[in-house]
């Protein structure tokens, strides 16, 4: 994209879709060194993808649109697939968390992590945990992407023709915490640049989710809260439970 474009397809206030330059971010430590394009897609309406690419950045854009749509269904097909293994590997009837996500909206982002001189100062994006269920990414050759095990940060290297799959807190928050959210970051390339596309797996905004810890919520609850009050982090779901309890304390006040 151009300047011009991208000037153009910016996020507008509380909105999560459109392009956003590297410096939005809200973290303290290391400069955010990123740009990223997101935006929705619901099978309910899967003509959708093309028409925010024709509104948001031109009739010229509607071949992009087009392919990044085939993209998002043949992504939703495999998320939906993975669920039902995890399903499965829990006890539980394959199609229980199939039927649980199969009518939210997904959430796709193109990544873009340009070079920089100076790495040590900067993250393309810094550590975390995703909010929602399933991340599904497919990155270049470059390598960047990081996760923490064991207190340790480890490099994915890319592996051609693979995706890497990560689980997020709202299955964490499902599966009471038998399924752990992978804890990441995003580093940068002193000469090269850095790109890949992600895939967040989503319930539908108004589906009640009702894990022991934090209590039960909605998804537009941790979506509100993840975009308004809290930028996501490897603490989310405990900060998430004290603004749920804070919400309570003072809905009883009233």
């Amino acid at each position: 994209m151009t300047l011009s474009d991208k000037l153009r397809a910016g996020k507008k206030p509380n909105s999560p879709w459109g392009h956003s330059i590297a410096h939005d971010d809200r973290f303290s430590l290391k400069l955010p060194w990123k740009e990223t394009f997101t935006f929705g897609y619901h099978e309910s309406s899967p003509d959708s993808v093309v028409p925010f690419f024709e509104s948001t950045l031109g009739m010229d854009f509607e071949p992009a649109g087009k392919v990044h749509q085939k993209y998002c269904e043949e992504m939703k097909r495999l998320a939906l697939s993975i669920t039902e293994v995890l399903a499965i590997s829990l006890g539980l009837d394959r199609s229980y968390y199939r039927e649980f996500f199969e009518d939210g909206c997904s959430i796709m982002r193109c990544n873009s992590y340009p070079p920089c001189q100076e790495p040590s100062l900067v993250l393309g994006t810094g550590p975390h945990c995703d909010p929602a269920a399933l991340t599904i990414l497919h990155q270049d050759q470059v390598e960047g992407l990081e996760v923490f095990v064991n207190d340790k940060w480890y490099k994915v290297r890319p592996r051609t023709h693979a995706l890497v799959i990560n689980i997020g807190d709202t299955f964490t928050a499902l599966t009471n915490g038998r399924y752990k959210s992978c804890p990441h970051r995003a580093v940068v390339n002193r000469h090269r640049e850095r790109r890949s596309l992600t895939i967040f797996l989503c319930p539908r905004e108004a589906r009640v989710i009702a894990p022991e810890v934090p209590g039960f919520f909605t998804w537009s609850d941790l979506l509100r809260f993840t975009q308004k009050h809290y930028r996501a982090d490897q603490s989310t779901l405990p900060k998430f439970k004290g603004w749920l309890l804070s919400l309570q304390d003072r809905n009883l006040d009233c």
